[in-house]
C-alpha cells in the first residue's frame, strides 16, 4: 500500500497578526504618499496661475497698445476678441475673483479714463515659496 504524506495545514489562510502587519504597512505607505500627492496638485495649480497671470497681463498690454486706452474690466478683453473667456483663478476656482489693479490717472495712456493696469489672484492663501498668491 502507498503511504500518503500530508503537507501543510488543511485550514490554510492568513492569521490575524499577518493581516494586521500588512494593513499597518499599507497604512504607512498611504500616509507617506498623500502629502506628496497634495503637494503635486498644489504645484500644478500654481503653474496654471502663473500662466494665466502672464496671459492676462500680456493681453492687457496688447489691448492698451491697440486701443490707446486700458480696458475698464476683464470682460472688455473678451468682448473685443483678445480672450475667448476670462481665465479661472485656479486658487479660488472662479473667474470673477481676480484682484484688479487700476492705473493711476496721471500715468494712463488716456488720462481721462484710467483702466486696468495689473491683475492678481483673489486668493488669500500663501504659495509654496512663501509669498501670498495675491502678490504674484
Amino acid at each position: 500500500m502507498e503511504r500518503r504524506i500530508r503537507t501543510g495545514n488543511p485550514r490554510s489562510g492568513f492569521t490575524l497578526i499577518e493581516l494586521l502587519i500588512v494593513m499597518s504597512i499599507v497604512t504607512i505607505l498611504v500616509s507617506l504618499a498623500i502629502p506628496v500627492y497634495q503637494r503635486s496638485i498644489l504645484r500644478s495649480k500654481e503653474t496654471v496661475l502663473k500662466n494665466n497671470l502672464f496671459s492676462i497681463r500680456q493681453v492687457i498690454d496688447e489691448y492698451t497698445y491697440d486701443k490707446q486706452k486700458a480696458p475698464q474690466a476683464l470682460q472688455d478683453l473678451v468682448q473685443d476678441g483678445y480672450l475667448r473667456e476670462v481665465p479661472t483663478d485656479p486658487m479660488t476656482g472662479s473667474s470673477t475673483t481676480w484682484r484688479i489693479v487700476m492705473e493711476d490717472a496721471l500715468q494712463s495712456v488716456d488720462q481721462t479714463e484710467p483702466g486696468i493696469f495689473d491683475v492678481h489672484s483673489g486668493s488669500d492663501k500663501t504659495g509654496l515659496d512663501g509669498t501670498p498668491y495675491a502678490e504674484w
